[in-house]
């Protein structure tokens, strides 16, 4: 399978990088990220994405990943949803955009306000118009407490396995070293600018209004996949969802919770891989 890495220059001239898998003639798949997570979380998806016949680009999102930190904090949803705009304007095609949480909201907001023909169809994970305080609280909670890192991959293994308890896997030291990396004081910290929690951060989760404007104007076709055991997404914020996109399609995954992808990552690519089916571009 043809794999390579690709490099973008996003909003301030920061540099984005991404992993592109699959022929780039084929149909686009371009997967954004959760806050706190890297185009690694999108690994076993990309490569079935690339496997069915499709070009999966992963990409690192501003201030994670490879992606360069901003120096002045700038982590707005704005501020993604501008680099997406200049990563898909620099795809081969239009792409079908795959957003997990932060991901998805950044999905909302690009298509609020921007070029929409450059979008195919839009696939949110476990992400809505209404996000329910207390789940979007503790995600918070938890990056913040851990932000200043670990002694010891140990430290790290345990930390993760505390926080996704319905994961039964064993972490290996290569696994754990593509969600933190070790510093010049010998501790291990997430692949994420601490400043991407800070007053310059993504406020406009909480901006349920906003995101229920953005969500009405989406006319692609349009897939919500939620964690059933989510607490950041409701049933009822399914059905407020609905309600505003009466198009769209719902699956819902039972065994994982907010990071779908990571806790039952072969329902959610299959479920990602049908909608695709249902609704890929025909190329002449």
């Amino acid at each position: 399978m043809r794999e390579e890495t690709l490099e973008f220059t996003g909003s301030r001239d920061l540099r984005l990088v991404a992993t592109a898998r699959g022929d780039e003639t084929a149909p686009n798949v371009l997967l954004l990220h959760g806050g706190g997570q890297t185009r690694q979380s999108w690994g076993g998806t990309a490569e079935r994405l690339a496997e069915s016949g499709r070009y999966a680009v992963t990409l690192d999102m501003r201030g994670h990943g490879e992606s360069d930190w901003c120096p002045d904090g700038r982590y707005r949803v704005a501020d993604f949803r501008d680099d997406l705009a200049l990563v898909l304007a620099n795809l081969p095609r239009p792409a079908m955009v795959v957003g997990a949480s932060l991901g998805g909201i950044t999905s909302l907001l690009y298509a609020e306000s921007c070029d929409m023909s450059r979008v195919q169809g839009v696939v949110l994970v476990d992400i809505a118009a209404r996000v329910e305080s207390e789940g979007a609280r503790r995600i918070g909670t938890w990056m913040v407490s851990t932000s200043d890192g670990f002694d010891s991959l140990e430290e790290v293994a345990a930390a993760i396995q505390a926080y996704t308890p319905q994961r039964k896997r064993a972490w290996t030291q290569e696994s754990l070293l593509r969600v933190v990396r070790e510093h010049p004081d010998g501790r291990y910290r997430w692949h994420w600018d601490p400043k991407f929690m800070s007053e310059g951060g993504p406020r406009e989760v909480a901006d349920h209004e906003r995101l229920h404007r953005a969500a009405a104007t989406l006319a692609v076709p349009t897939l919500l996949v939620r964690g059933r055991e989510s607490d950041v997404i409701s049933v009822d914020g399914v059905r407020e969802f609905q309600e505003v996109v009466p198009h769209a399609e719902f699956v819902d995954v039972s065994g994982a919770g907010h990071m779908v992808a990571g806790d039952r990552n072969d329902a959610f690519t299959s479920a990602v891989l049908g909608f695709l089916d249902r609704h890929d571009p025909v190329y002449g």
